[in-house]
């Protein structure tokens, strides 16, 4: 984004929202991961540590998470820049 039509204070507070919203999504990112895969996962509760089954069972699901993420940021980032192109022409 080209933000150089703006004087120095007002590109810093658009920054700080746009660090605020990146970190705003990041915690929504990581609480949805939690939630996802400790009620897919753990379902013993007579032991304070996760049996075997239950951490493969976390790990699986958090590298699949994670994939699933990183695979629709790149498609999203595919798409915006066909946007992007497309107001150009």
């Amino acid at each position: 984004m080209d933000f150089s039509q703006f004087n120095s204070a007002e590109q810093a507070h658009i920054s700080k929202v746009i660090e605020k919203k990146q970190m705003q999504d990041f915690m929504r990112m990581y609480s949805n991961l939690v939630d996802r895969c400790f009620n897919a996962c753990c379902n013993d509760f007579t032991s304070k540590a996760l049996g075997s089954k239950e951490e493969q069972c976390v790990l699986n699901c958090t590298d699949k998470f994670l994939k699933h993420s990183e695979r629709v940021g790149a498609r999203f980032a595919e798409q915006n820049a066909d946007m992007m192109n497309a107001q150009g022409q």
